[in-house]
């Protein structure tokens, strides 16, 4: 049976930092096909041209598909549907797809779309990112201009236009599988810190929060998380149940105009020898993640007395694992493992723990 195409969905209020995050993402894909999908509210098609801009090769304009009619909520079948279908039917499909909801969709009736059985054996949701503009849910604004966000709300007749920023905000984080807390730069230590575990205590168990500054996020961090949201729907169900939209969004501004990289995040390789059961080299990642607010960690080992290699791979609490080839002819059988988290991992305890 075909591998199923991963699609990510992200959303958040308009000025969260969406389209800064995608074009970071483009930049630094290491070579990924990546099709973009976004989804425009209005007659200006800003974060497609934003993004068509980028003169990156994983963003040809080809590749960034617009759906301008309205929210993706009310067009499933007239328009998403068949884009999706365009992207899946090339020669040469991608790696990747990414969907940019506009500044007020629930991710929830999207997600819900990918069961339609014309796209229900060929893609599948890696994963809903929820992007939140840190300084705004401190102040308990939910978005920097409020007022913006009214004046687009005020264009869809379709919208409960009554609706508190606070439940729309409340909707997404329990649709998320990552919540990303965007202009962390403009945010104290304690009030990073404070933001982050209310949103770890709003949102289901086993949601990553992680901190960005201008929306830089490692690609490892924020594609890859393979848990096939649509199977889960039941878990992220929109806790107002308001049908409500959405508009376009302008994002792409910030005061601060330098770059920042990777520098907020790190990661290292751990190697170990051979390892003698899986049961419990499995339950020992999970306690080791658990205890040390580890992303990511993947790599292969090697099973005593198993002639395949073993694929680890482990995204927040969950690790998965899978003999995947034999070993070759004077391979050097060792476990490696890749080890990802924000700046401030205690590698040589976290190194100590796995080796133990």
């Amino acid at each position: 049976m075909a591998t199923k195409i991963p699609a990510t969905v992200v959303t958040g209020f308009l000025g969260a930092g969406k389209t800064t995050l995608i074009r970071h993402m483009l930049a630094n894909a290491n070579g990924k096909r990546i099709a973009l999908i976004i989804n425009e509210f209005g007659d200006l098609g800003v974060d497609g041209d934003i993004l068509k801009g980028c003169g990156d090769e994983t963003c040809t304009d080809d590749d960034v598909m617009e759906l301008s009619n309205g929210c993706i909520c009310c067009t499933v079948a007239d328009e998403f549907i068949p884009t999706m279908q365009k992207l899946l039917d090339r020669d040469n499909p991608p790696d990747h797809i990414v969907i940019e909801t506009s500044g007020l969709a629930l991710p929830q009736p999207l997600v819900r779309a990918f069961n339609w059985p014309e796209i229900s054996t060929r893609v599948t949701v890696d994963g809903v990112v929820t992007v939140v503009d840190g300084r705004a849910v401190v102040d308990g604004q939910f978005a920097a201009n409020v007022a913006a966000v009214d004046a687009q709300r005020s264009q869809d007749d379709n919208l409960d236009h009554e609706t508190p920023l606070s439940e729309l905000f409340e909707d997404q984080v329990a649709c998320a599988d990552m919540i990303v807390v965007n202009k962390a730069d403009l945010l104290t230590d304690a009030e990073s810190s404070g933001l982050a575990a209310d949103l770890r205590k709003d949102s289901r168990d086993g949601v990553q929060v992680v901190k960005s500054t201008m929306g830089a996020l490692p690609v490892d961090v924020l594609l890859g998380q393979a848990v096939n949201a649509e199977d889960d729907l039941s878990a992220r169900h929109e806790v107002h149940h308001h049908h409500h939209h959405h508009e376009d969004e302008d994002d792409h501004h910030h005061d601060h105009e330098h770059e920042h990289g990777h520098d907020e995040f790190q990661s290292f390789a751990v190697t170990l020898g051979e390892i003698t059961d899986v049961t419990a080299f499995t339950a020992k990642v999970t306690d080791v993640i658990n205890k040390n607010n580890i992303l990511r960690l993947k790599g292969f080992a090697a099973v005593a007395g198993k002639p395949m290699r073993l694929t680890v791979q482990a995204v927040g609490p969950r690790v998965d694992s899978y003999f995947d080839r034999p070993f070759a002819s004077g391979e050097i059988r060792n476990t490696t493992l890749v080890v990802i988290g924000q700046t401030g991992l205690d590698q040589e305890a976290i190194t100590k723990a796995l080796q133990a």
